[in-house]
């Protein structure tokens, strides 16, 4: 059988006047698909079984050429292509992407971006053994609407002069009116070996909202927000998200890569445009174009991209990144410029919404110039002491960029507004129905709202008035105060308290260093620390279940905490409490040796024990509420070790004993599939005790989602003086969700969690084994209500949908282990409020 003739060319092709290699050009046999592309070199090669006697080149911009070829041995043709004669004053290149099946192999912008991928470390600030250079940055936040919208804002009407300072340039079709600016100036020096780095900030200057707003954790939220992009990294975060780096190590497998242009610069130094797509659009991803030099650096000169609106990101509408290199006097490149800009919005269609710019300049680089090794000692990150005190004549001679005139307003507009009346007081108003607090006059303000009613089965309806001094009265020192009374019960509550700062800063003031003392007298469920509610929050008082074993408490403390710059903390205290049974709950002895003895009831037990906790959490940053520090995650692990030892015969204390606990909790992100929180936990008492001093484990009888605490267990189920306990909390961040068309945009988001508990109860601590120990709870028909995990570990897990208006989560949660208990659900339904990005 007659076989048909091979053709098989391969060359290189180059500009017939530079005779540049040129990259990508078309070279296929006219009136088939069959093809190839250049690569960055220039070559190809094309073989094929079909006859033919021409073969063809295109390329944009260049005269597309035809050459005769013949069947037969591999023949070698180079050309040379000649520029197209027409002048074209913009091109707008888009490629052959729906006609020819995409494909890595044979494809010279993949081979393009492995020798990207291959020069990374090469072309990285770490290459070197020192560095050092300046840095400007600029962060703003602002409010978009359309002009007329935000004029006649309720809100905003009354204060014209704010109205007036619009930027109607930023964003097509709507205004932006900047209510927050920042700008810092530091020198920075970078050493490999042994690595370290040093951030000394020369000058700083940001907006002061005033003395309703934590400024300082506003800065540090939107310095979380906006992190610094490095392209050579394989993850970039930003706003709480990773985004695949489109030359990540595996970037061929997720990025589709497309030759699109040469460019040559005024230097005559030729750029590869590479472009580039998410192969699947809704994955958190960019698209956007890559220029590249052809040198032997393969380094990245400039960066374009966006996030595809595909990609289901909460509250953003837009997010688009441009970064600039510079070249060192080495051939290398450096970061020279970064833009991060963000729409923000409820929905994408609405006029409203929030806009937010970083943008960061580096200048004055000075490579392998090394610091005295003393330098790079002592803190991170060290500001001079006039930094914040820089006058406007240093900034303008000072800043990379100069501002719009817009941007040079805000500043004043916003010191005027804040010292007006009328913005204080519906500050005040604001802040009440956020963080619970109500100012009455400047010194004093009552508060947590929340609190003022709730109810219980052993107080009934329970009403709560309390308050405390600002920080007007005195940055010294705080005075807090509260009186409860239940209708049932007819037992008043107490609570009076106050803090003192040893430094000059607040007591609320990073890094802080504070005496507190407190009395309370008042009730409470065992087991419970709840870390930012209060059990008498209204909406806890809603529970499953049994909920009668209550205590009545009453306890004095005093405790002294020292925070360092590095985020080490350490705190020592001393306590005394009575805690008395209240409800349904019983502290009985076993009572005498002889059977059928009736048992003895206690009426009470008092402790004095001294603690000492340890907290190590680097890097830490957290925005400072009215009431709690609400935590700003980062990758870095937090760890916190509790020890406390119980005094007998120090203030009527009845029991010596010692407790030992470490807690640690770290975020793990995964790229594309998320991130998990994960809490491993572990602790053990020493000496004999009754079961309200052993390990009451956190359980959940409330319909809120709690993620520290076993949401199906029941209150006092279960008691340990050994345990260990890991907790998994996993968010797919829209992995999945984001490729189901109907659900994508929704911004669903999809939650898994795991937790498990083993622990038991030496012999000694066991009432059964000594009858002067206090029995374990029952219930009323005499079933035992708390037991020790000797068996086997208390397990459950859940699955979950966040992002359900943008800020509620619902978990059903499954119960796996000792179901066989009376009065547990093994299944459930919870609910969570969640902001998050």
């Amino acid at each position: 059988m007659a076989q048909s003739a091979v053709t098989s060319v391969k060359g290189t092709v180059t500009d017939a006047v530079t005779g540049e290699p040129l990259i990508g050009v078309s070279v296929f046999i006219p009136g088939t698909s069959l093809g190839t592309s250049t690569d960055f070199e220039g070559n190809y090669q094309l073989r094929t079984n079909q006859s033919s006697s021409k073969i063809q080149f295109s390329y944009l911009g260049y005269q597309t050429l035809t050459m005769p070829v013949t069947a037969g041995p591999e023949q070698t043709l180079n050309v040379k292509l000649k520029t197209d004669a027409k002048e074209l004053k913009e091109v707008v290149v888009t490629g052959k992407r729906s006609k020819v099946k995409y494909s890595n192999k044979n494809n010279p912008a993949v081979d393009l971006i492995r020798e990207i991928v291959a020069n990374k470390d090469n072309n990285r600030p770490e290459h070197y053994d020192y560095v050092q250079y300046e840095q400007y940055e600029k962060k703003e936040l602002a409010l978009v609407s359309t002009p007329e919208k935000l004029k006649k804002n309720i809100l905003l009407r009354k204060f014209d002069f704010v109205t007036n300072n619009l930027d109607t340039t930023v964003l097509e079709g709507k205004a932006v009116l900047p209510f927050y600016m920042e700008e810092l100036i530091s020198e920075n020096y970078y050493r490999k070996n042994p690595e370290s780095r040093k951030k000394i900030v020369k000058a700083e200057k940001k907006v002061d909202l005033g003395e309703f707003v934590d400024n300082q954790g506003m800065a540090t939220y939107m310095q979380h927000m906006y992190q610094d992009i490095d392209i050579y990294d394989n993850n970039i975060t930003i706003l709480t998200n990773q985004f695949l780096s489109p030359i990540a190590d595996m970037a061929p497998t997720f990025y589709k890569f497309y030759l699109t242009d040469t460019i040559t610069t005024d230097s005559g130094q030729q750029l590869a445009e590479l472009s580039f797509d998410p192969r699947n659009p809704a994955a958190f991803m960019f698209k956007g174009k890559l220029y590249v030099t052809l040198n032997d650096t393969y380094a990245v000169q400039h960066v374009d991209m966006e996030v595809s609106k595909s990609v289901s990101i909460n509250w953003v509408r837009d997010l688009q990144i441009n970064l600039d290199f510079e070249r060192n006097s080495d051939g290398r490149y450096h970061l020279s410029k970064s833009e991060l800009h963000t729409d923000f919005g409820i929905t994408k269609n609405s006029d409203a919404g929030f806009y937010g710019e970083r943008v960061v300049s580096y200048k004055d680089y000075r490579i392998n110039e090394p610091q005295p090794l003393s330098f790079y000692e002592g803190e991170a990150i060290v500001q001079t002491g006039d930094a914040k005190a820089k006058d406007e004549s240093f900034w303008l001679s000072s800043r990379h960029d100069s501002l719009s005139a817009v941007e040079r307003n805000t500043y004043s507009n916003i010191d005027s507004l804040v010292k007006m009346k009328s913005f204080q007081r519906m500050m005040d108003w604001g802040t009440a129905l956020i963080a619970g607090y109500k100012r009455l006059g400047p010194n004093i303000e009552i508060g947590p709202i929340n609190t003022f009613y709730s109810f219980n089965p052993v107080e009934g309806f329970r009403l709560r008035l309390g308050g405390r001094t600002t920080t007007n009265f005195s940055k010294k020192y705080m005075l807090e105060t509260y009186a409860a009374y239940g209708f049932k019960d007819e037992k008043w509550k107490y609570y009076l308290g106050g803090s003192y700062s040893l430094t000059d800063r607040s007591i609320y003031e990073f890094p802080v260093r504070t005496i507190r003392a407190s009395y309370q007298k008042d009730t409470k469920i065992p087991g419970q620390e709840l870390q930012f509610v209060q059990e008498d929050n209204f909406l806890l008082s809603f529970k499953r279940g049994e909920n009668d074993k209550w205590l009545y408490n009453e306890t004095y403390n005093i405790d002294y905490l020292h925070e360092f710059e590095n985020h080490f903390s350490y705190r020592v205290g001393f306590k005394n409490w009575r805690q008395s049974p209240a409800g349904s709950l019983q502290y009985l002895q076993a009572g005498g040796s002889l059977e059928g003895d009736e048992p003895v009831e206690v009426k009470n037990l008092i402790t004095s024990e001294v603690s000492l906790e340890l907290r190590w959490a680097p890097n830490e940053q957290f925005f400072q509420g009215k009431l709690y520090r609400t935590p700003i995650i980062n990758r870095y692990p937090v760890l916190t070790l509790r020890a406390t030892a119980g005094v007998k015969g120090l203030l009527d204390g009845q029991y010596d004993y010692q407790n030992v606990a470490l807690n640690i909790y770290k975020r793990v992100y995964l790229s594309q599939l998320g991130y998990s929180d994960v809490v491993a936990e572990g602790g053990y008492t020493f000496g004999q005790v009754p079961f309200p001093l052993l390990t009451i484990h956190r359980a959940n009888q409330t319909y809120a989602y709690q993620l520290q605490s076993y949401n199906l267990m029941n209150f006092l189920e279960f008691v340990s003086d050994q345990y260990a306990s890991v907790n998994i909390d996993h968010t797919f961040n829209g992995f999945i969700f984001n490729k189901i068309p109907l659900l994508k945009k929704t911004k669903l988001r999809e939650f898994v969690t795991f937790k498990a508990l083993y622990g038991k109860v030496r012999s000694e601590n066991l009432p059964e084994n000594n009858p002067d120990l206090l029995r374990f709870p029952t219930f009323e028909d005499g079933r035992q209500a708390t037991y020790t995990l000797e068996n086997k570990p208390y397990m459950e897990a859940s699955v979950g949908i966040g992002n359900i208006f943008n800020f509620f989560r619902i978990d059903v949660v499954k119960r796996l282990s000792y179901l066989e208990h009376p009065n547990v659900s093994d299944i459930g339904i919870r609910g969570r409020f969640k902001f998050d990005f």
